[in-house]
C-alpha cells in the first residue's frame, strides 16, 4: 500500500501524485560506514578496470541502489524516471500495458492477480502462475520494476509471456496485445431490488469519490433504503492508503479509528480515522461522502475477499470486521501490512521502501495470515491446477509482530445476530470462467456472490440467532 509522504509531522503530498514536493523535506546527515564505503569502492574501481565491456557510471551506481533498496524486503524498489512515471500513471488510473499485479519470488516474476478487464484478465491469466520468460527474454534475476518496464509499452503492440502453472508439466505461452488501462476502480449494479453490489478493483487517487457516486446512484436506481449490500474486494491489490480510509468511512460512523501504523521514525507513527482530514486529498475542498443517504451507515453488508485481497483491501475489510460493521465472506486474503512511501534522489529518480507497519482498529497485526473470512467460501482457487500465493510465500517478507499497543475503537457498530450455512458449491464438469461482456460487472455464474446475497437475505429470517462474527483479535 502506499501512503502519503510525510515530513516532519505535515502531509507533503501524494506519492506518485505530487511527486515534487518530496524536494521540500530535508534530508538528515547521517554518518556513513567507511569501510563498508571502501569496500563498495573497491568493487566499483575493479568493474571499471578489468570488466569485459565499458559500464557507464551513471548505471553501476544505479544498480547498486536499486540492488540495496530490493533487499530490503519484497515490496521495496529503485524508481527510474520511467519506472517512476508508470508508478504515477498506475495510481491514477491509466497506463500502458497487459495488466497484471505481480511479484519477485525465487528469482523469478508470479502473478498476485489480474487486473480486471485487461489483456491479462481476458487471457485467462491466474494468481499464482509464475512468468519465465517476456517475449524471447528469461525473467531470473529480473527485478519487478525491470519486468514491470519491459510489459508496458505503446498500446496495440504484442507482449508473448511464457508461463509456468502448478499442476500442468509443461511451460505455455500466451501472446497479449497491449492496451490503454484504463482502470475504472468502482464498479456498481443492483443485483436484484433492495440488494446491491460494489466492487473496488483497486485503491487509487479517486477511489473513494468514485464510490460515494456509485452509491447515491444504486440508491436512486432502488427508490428505497437497501436491504443489503455487497462489497467485493476479491483480487484487490490494494493502492493509496488514504482511499483505504475514504472506502471504510464510507460505512462507518465519523472519526472511528480505521486504521493506525507503527514505525521507527515519528512520521511513520499515526492513526487514521473515518474523518475528512484523512481521506481526503490535501487538495480537495469538497467531502464527497458528506451527501451519501444516512442509510449507508448501517445498511446489511457483506464483504468479499480471496487470497488476491491485499494491503488497502484487507484494511478495509479488517476494519469493517473489527466493529462487526459487515461479515467477511471468501477465502483467507493475501497478508500484505506494510505501508510503502516514495523519496527522491534527485528530479528523476526514486526509492519505494517500506516505513510502517499497519494494525486493524483491534491491534490486529495481518502480516503473513491476511484477514480470516467470518464465513469461509470456496473461491475457485483450491483446484490441483491453481494455487494459492500470499506474502508469507514471498521470500525476503517482512515477519509478522505484535500490535505495539492497545488501539482505541472510538466507534462501534451493532453486533450482526445470524447464522448462515453455505449452499455447498456444485462444479460442473470442465467449469471454465467466462470472461465479461463489454460493460458487464456481475458475472452470470459467481457462486460468492450468490452465497453474499442469500446471507443478506437470510438476515430477514426470525430464526437468524447466533453471531457468525469470531474473535479475530490475534
Amino acid at each position: 500500500m502506499v501512503n502519503r509522504v510525510r515530513c516532519g509531522k505535515n502531509f507533503v503530498g501524494l506519492c506518485f501524485v505530487a511527486t515534487l514536493a518530496f524536494s521540500h523535506c530535508a534530508w538528515p546527515q547521517r554518518a556513513l560506514p567507511v569501510e563498508e564505503l571502501k569496500a563498495f569502492s573497491a568493487a566499483f574501481d575493479l568493474i571499471k578496470k578489468d570488466y569485459v565491456g565499458e559500464v557507464d557510471d551513471k548505471k553501476l551506481f544505479a544498480d547498486a541502489i536499486r540492488g540495496m533498496v530490493s533487499g530490503l524486503d519484497a515490496h521495496s524498489v529503485y524508481l527510474d524516471r520511467d519506472e517512476l512515471r508508470d508508478a504515477q500513471a498506475g495510481m491514477q488510473g491509466q497506463y500502458g500495458g497487459v495488466g497484471i499485479e505481480m511479484s519477485v519470488e525465487e528469482g523469478g516474476i508470479k502473478v498476485i492477480a489480474p487486473i480486471d478487464d485487461t489483456p491479462a484478465a481476458r487471457a485467462g491469466i491466474q494468481a499464482g502462475d509464475m512468468i519465465v520468460k517476456l517475449d524471447d527474454t528469461a525473467v531470473k534475476g529480473m527485478t519487478l520494476s525491470e519486468a514491470i518496464k519491459r510489459m508496458r509499452g505503446k498500446p496495440s503492440t504484442e507482449l508473448t509471456l511464457t508461463l509456468e502453472r502448478k499442476g500442468q508439466d509443461l511451460p505455455f505461452t500466451l501472446t497479449l496485445t497491449r492496451a490503454v488501462i484504463r482502470t475504472q476502480s468502482v464498479k456498481s449494479q443492483l443485483v436484484e431490488p433492495d440488494y446491491a453490489y460494489l466492487r473496488v478493483t483497486r485503491f487509487q487517487e479517486h477511489t473513494g469519490e468514485m464510490l460515494a457516486d456509485a452509491i447515491k446512484t444504486l440508491y436512486e436506481q432502488n427508490s428505497a433504503p437497501l436491504k443489503g449490500l455487497v462489497l467485493d474486494l476479491r483480487n484487490d491489490p490494494g493502492g493509496l492508503l488514504y482511499s483505504a480510509v475514504a472506502v471504510s468511512a464510507a460505512f462507518l460512523p465519523r472519526d472511528s479509528l480505521v486504521v493506525y501504523t507503527e514505525g521507527r521514525s515519528g512520521s511513520a507513527k499515526f492513526r487514521l480515522i473515518a474523518s475528512p482530514r484523512d481521506y481526503l486529498p490535501s487538495n480537495s475542498k469538497r467531502d464527497y461522502l458528506a451527501a451519501l443517504p444516512p442509510e449507508t451507515k448501517s445498511v446489511p453488508m457483506v464483504v468479499l475477499v480471496n487470497s488476491g485481497s491485499a494491503s488497502a483491501s484487507e484494511i478495509v475489510a479488517g476494519a469493517l470486521q473489527d466493529y462487526k460493521r459487515a461479515v467477511v465472506m471468501g477465502t483467507q486474503t493475501f497478508g500484505k501490512a506494510s505501508v510503502q512511501n516514495i523519496f527522491p534522489i534527485d528530479n528523476d529518480t526514486a526509492v519505494k521502501f517500506t516505513t510502517a507497519r499497519y494494525f486493524t482498529p483491534k491491534g490486529r497485526s495481518i502480516q503473513l495470515t491476511g484477514i480470516t473470512p467470518d464465513i469461509a467460501l470456496d473461491d475457485g482457487t483450491t483446484s490441483d491446477t491453481k494455487v494459492r500465493l500470499r506474502e508469507a510465500n514471498l521470500s525476503n517478507h517482512l515477519s509478522k509482530i505484535a500490535a505495539v499497543e492497545p488501539a482505541l475503537m472510538t466507534a462501534a457498530s451493532t453486533e450482526t445476530s445470524l447464522r448462515f450455512v453455505p449452499a455447498p458449491r456444485v462444479k460442473q464438469p470442465e467449469e471454465k470462467k467466462v470472461p465479461l461482456e463489454p460493460g458487464q460487472v456481475i458475472s452470470d455464474n459467481d457462486y460468492e456472490l450468490t452465497q453474499a446475497i442469500a446471507f443478506l437475505k437470510s438476515l430477514m429470517a426470525p430464526s437468524t440467532i447466533a453471531s457468525v462474527h469470531k474473535d479475530n483479535t490475534q
